[in-house]
């Protein structure tokens, strides 16, 4: 049954310039943050550690012992933070290794099902993970022996244990981060008062104080990003919103995602027809000034102009890709959206300036967001496989040809607007076989 609540992000920004010598305070929490986390990183990220990773109450001992906090000066309340978020992001790049070579295994076609069913088990079992990968002695439960006993006495262990070992240290990233800008911060390390936040800083009994541009008070973990070039900050905080639900809402809509014009739907309406102007001029804008800022980047008045401008070109943007979402949802009112699986980009291309253009389009951003409104409002996004959906022909299913924005078919003559035909096969494919699970 589906939660009645969903947790989003919300954003609250400094009323008021925040003062260099109080966002160089501000600064120095999120140096030591990067630090710590670059330190736990270091210190943990590899197979050794593997069995402290769970629950984690272990390297929060070692760091404790290890006087890292003494030696940087860093409150304990932060601290920790930094600490604890590093241990979740190297979680999950072990999770991203072994997804990895899951899919790795499945597809090699030179394993039998047992060895594969071998290495499934090496990659679930954590212990077991850890221990070959360690060649220590593996140690299991009496039902979980059992069932490892029986997958060894049919397939090359040795043999199966050195290819694991090889895609390990192929596919598994080192973590390092450069990010000296952002931190979070627990509950008892802020206080709302005075339409603002104090926030605690490295001096004891100390609290910067920054005015906010609105009154809302909140009671959780924050994320405070900085923004030194332009004296601004941005505070993130995750709420539970009620999940809306709508009895009106009952039709089944297949979308088209488009560079020009953001969504197309199978029966032809249009929403973000503007989405390429916004989209060329925020591109076009970073392309002509970034070798000016290369050139000048040591000179503050200009990185300033330069990232407040980029600010703005993006947060117009923004907006009208979320006005435009909001407006596909109130007059299509789905019961389900149908929306094709993107591939990842790729380099190479026409030219430099179409290549720059297409690096910046906003299609995460537009996935991102059509996935949070469409979970607020109780609506349903299946996705779809994509292969040749272009040019499929919605009527017939026969490959037809591209030109000018129209598709027309050889076959049976059909000729429609080139996204609305690929909105219909994608609505088809969502109604039938081509869903992805």
């Amino acid at each position: 049954m589906p939660s009645d609540k969903i947790c989003k992000t919300v954003h609250q920004h400094n009323k008021e310039p925040v003062s260099d010598e109080d966002m160089q305070r501000l600064l120095d929490i999120a140096e030591d943050y990067r630090k710590v986390k670059n330190y736990v990183y270091v210190r943990f990220g590899g197979i050794g550690s593997l069995l402290k990773l769970y629950p984690g109450y272990t390297v929060q001992n070692e760091m404790t012992a290890s006087g890292y906090r003494e030696k940087l000066g860093m409150p304990a309340v932060y601290y920790y933070l930094a600490v604890f978020d590093a241990l979740g992001d190297i979680k999950s790049q072990w999770t991203r290794t072994k997804s990895k070579i899951l899919k790795l295994v499945n597809k090699n076609e030179g394993f039998t099902d047992e060895e594969k069913h071998y290495l499934r088990f090496l990659l679930k079992v954590s212990n077991v993970f850890e221990a070959v990968l360690n060649q220590k002695p593996v140690e299991l439960t009496v039902k979980m022996g059992k069932q490892y006993r029986k997958l060894v006495e049919q397939v090359d262990t040795e043999r199966l244990n050195r290819y694991l070992c090889r895609q390990v240290r192929k596919y598994h990233v080192k973590l390092h981060t450069d990010a000296a800008d952002v931190f979070s911060i627990a509950e008892r390390a802020y206080r709302y008062a005075d339409h603002g936040i104090y926030i605690s800083i490295k001096e004891k009994r100390k609290r910067v104080f920054i005015p906010l541009t609105d009154n809302n008070q909140y009671k959780c973990q924050l994320r405070i990003k900085l923004y030194p070039d332009e004296n601004r900050i941005e505070i993130k905080v995750p709420v539970n919103v009620s999940v809306k639900s709508h009895t009106d809402y009952l039709n089944q809509v297949g979308v088209a995602v488009g560079f020009y014009t953001m969504m197309t739907t199978d029966e032809g309406h249009r929403y973000g027809e503007e989405l390429g102007r916004y989209q060329s001029e925020y591109s076009d804008w970073i392309r002509e000034q970034t070798s000016s800022y290369r050139r000048n980047k040591g000179d503050n008045p200009g990185r300033k102009k330069y990232h407040g401008k980029k600010r703005r070109l993006e947060e117009q943007l923004h907006s009208y890709i979320n006005h435009e979402l909001n407006r596909f949802l109130l007059e299509e009112k789905p019961k389900i959206v149908y929306i094709v699986k993107l591939p990842k980009p790729r380099a190479g291309g026409v030219s430099k300036k179409i290549n720059h253009s297409l690096a910046q389009w906003q299609r995460g951003y537009i996935r991102k967001r059509l996935t949070q409104k469409c979970a607020e409002q109780s609506i349903e996004i299946v996705e779809v496989l994509g292969k040749d959906i272009s040019n499929e022909c919605s009527v017939c299913g026969a490959i037809g040809k591209k030109s000018e924005g129209m598709f027309r078919c050889s076959e049976c003559g059909y000729m429609e607007e080139e996204k609305k035909n690929t909105a219909r096969n994608v609505k088809k494919r969502g109604q039938g076989d081509g869903v992805l699970l």
